[in-house]
């Protein structure tokens, strides 16, 4: 609670004075007598005496008065925040080569199972040294011989997150390959669209032209980047990788490349005679990817471990930084009827009283 004009609060200072006043007022109407012995010998009655609560009353009226001039309000603090977000799309390898185990945490796990765990880590923040990316909008592709979008960039990433969990490795040869170039191509496309979707909402909200409103969208996309993570080479799909590379340099996107693979990989095979680890062979590209990575302004990194692959998730975490701008301001609520109408009440009460109970003849 706060005063908007505490300096009327200096009127109180003149009450004393007026009560004074109209206490020791002694001139009036008057009735001449012969004799006033008689009368000094009648009892003084009680609404004579309770008769200064008017004065009283008229005072404590100007004062309630005087208070809702001061104007009482409480404010209620409002914030509007403002996100320059980055706008990122996942695109994840999961064609059959994939299924080579990784160790992660002392688990054994198929190189998907441990990139899921990782970007979900990075998605929603591990509570170490990845914070999560709350104010960016993320997408997911994924990929083998065909690229397809398993979710739209969002801002609400539990959906996201859900669809990233049930992704899974391809069961069928017919759809078993590696189209890194399709993939590029279709995650870029995915990221164009978002901005021109996001500059028109803005613009039908009046936010496209400048000085036209001071007020600010509530999301903008501030960089546009891609997360290439694949362990092959590509061998299927329309578009080859420096087509699309060069697509998403156009468009202003930058794509981190993410290689994984190891020279002592191996995949876990049952067979009637029991459980056997057969060598993976390592199909990695990483001459593409370099490459890739250089046309757009990117940076290609290996994997040879789940701990490797969290320390470039974590650079790229470092490198791509959202700012959020918050705008405060503070909403009123007038509270000066709170005061001015006990004092009409008492106001009222007051000229009733000395008309009635109080009433002087003459």
């Amino acid at each position: 609670m706060e005063l908007y004009s505490p300096w009327a609060l200096l009127l109180l200072l003149i009450l004393p004075f007026a009560g004074y006043l109209m206490l020791r007022k002694k001139h009036g109407a008057a009735v001449r007598f012969p004799s006033l012995v008689d009368m000094r010998s009648c009892p003084v009655s009680w609404r004579l005496r309770l008769r200064p609560l008017l004065v009283v009353a008229r005072l404590l009226c100007l004062a309630l008065l005087i208070l809702a001039l001061a104007r009482p309000r409480k404010g209620t603090v409002m914030a509007e925040v403002s996100t320059e977000g980055i706008a990122i799309e996942a695109v994840v390898d999961r064609s059959g080569s994939m299924q080579a185990e990784m160790d992660y945490d002392g688990e054994n796990l198929n190189r998907l199972e441990v990139v899921k765990r990782v970007l979900t880590d990075f998605i929603e923040g591990d509570q170490k040294d990845l914070r999560g990316r709350p104010d960016d909008m993320i997408g997911l592709v994924t990929f083998a011989r065909y690229a397809d979008t398993v979710c739209p960039l969002v801002l609400s990433h539990g959906v996201l997150t859900e669809f990233l969990k049930q992704t899974q490795i391809v069961s069928q040869q017919s759809e078993d390959g590696t189209a890194i170039g399709d993939a590029i191509a279709l995650g870029a496309a995915r990221l164009k669209k978002a901005e021109e979707e996001i500059q028109r909402r803005n613009a039908d909200l009046g936010f496209a032209g400048v000085g036209e409103k001071k007020d600010t969208p509530s999301f903008t996309i501030k960089n546009k980047i891609m997360v290439l993570l694949t362990d092959g080479r590509n061998n299927f799909g329309q578009r080859g990788p420096l087509e699309a590379a060069q697509l998403a340099k156009q468009w202003g996107i930058k794509v981190y490349c993410i290689g994984i693979g190891s020279s002592q990989a191996y995949r876990t095979v049952q067979t009637p005679l029991g459980t056997f680890r057969m060598p993976a062979a390592e199909e990695l590209d990483e001459g593409l990817l370099k490459s890739i990575a250089q046309t757009t302004g990117g940076f290609y990194s290996r994997a040879d471990d789940a701990q490797s692959l969290r320390k470039i998730v974590e650079t790229i975490d470092k490198l791509e930084k959202t700012e959020v701008k918050s705008v405060q301001y503070t909403q009123y609520a007038e509270h000066f009827g709170w005061w001015t109408l006990p004092a009409l009440v008492l106001l009222g009460v007051e000229m009733l009283a000395g008309c009635t109970v109080f009433r002087k003849i003459p």
